[in-house]
């Protein structure tokens, strides 16, 4: 009976498993939809694919199986909120002119990319005033948010200097810019810094050009659901 019962549901296995990746690739790729649209069309599948193989591992029906993953998936894939969507758009529109890049990371933060040219001078963590425009406008965000978005502020260095140097100098930036926030009233609570040195370069460190890029604060955003 145990076999005679579970030999259908093994043989549909992978229809639906073709069907649910089908289905997310499909969706997902809609040129209609936004990218938090995107994300739960997408996680719907894969949580029906995932929920389709544990059902049957489990003896149990992998329609339902497939079902409830794609629920939850739905709800996994829609990380992207509207919060963080309407955090992007401000920050473009804050550096819009500007060198600064906004994109959203493929683990679903927000990253605010900071050149030097507007960030920080050679060799100092005072940060300039094109830099406060933008996190005035960042901070203003932040406040306004009852989430509790977790902050995170990276510093970084060009080669030019020792490590005894740079490290300090990297984590000093990355701490401006939370005493910055800080004195606009979002929680310190809420923000990391970390200084990076010179170890992770984004372009060569053998022309000026290159050590201007790699001078540089990043800031990411993420939801406190999605928090690390």
């Amino acid at each position: 009976m145990t076999q005679t019962s579970t030999l259908p549901l093994r043989h549909s296995q992978p229809k639906l498993l073709i069907a649910a990746l089908s289905t997310a690739l499909v969706l997902g790729g809609c040129a209609n939809m936004d990218e938090t649209q995107q994300g739960t069309a997408k996680g719907a599948g894969i949580g029906a694919v995932a929920g389709a193989v544990i059902g049957q591992i489990a003896g149990k029906n992998a329609a339902a199986g497939a079902v409830i993953g794609g629920v939850a998936g739905a709800i996994a894939g829609n990380v992207w909120s509207k919060r963080m969507e309407a955090q992007r758009a401000a920050m473009e529109q804050a550096t819009k002119g500007t060198d600064v890049e906004v994109t959203r990371t493929a683990d679903n933060q927000l990253k605010v990319n900071i050149p030097s040219d507007i960030s920080f001078a050679k060799n100092s963590a005072a940060i300039k005033p094109e830099l406060r425009e933008v996190l005035e406008t960042f901070s203003n965000g932040l406040k306004q948010d009852s989430s509790g978005m977790h902050v995170r502020i990276v510093g970084h260095t060009d080669s030019s200097g020792s490590d005894s140097i740079n490290n300090p100098l990297s984590k000093e930036r990355a701490d401006s810019v939370k005493d910055f926030l800080s004195d606009r009233g979002v929680a310190a609570s809420r923000i990391e810094t970390l200084g990076r040195g010179e170890r992770e370069p984004i372009a060569s460190n053998d022309t000026p050009e290159g050590q201007a890029k790699n001078r540089r604060v990043e800031i990411f955003l993420r939801d406190p659901a999605e928090k690390s």
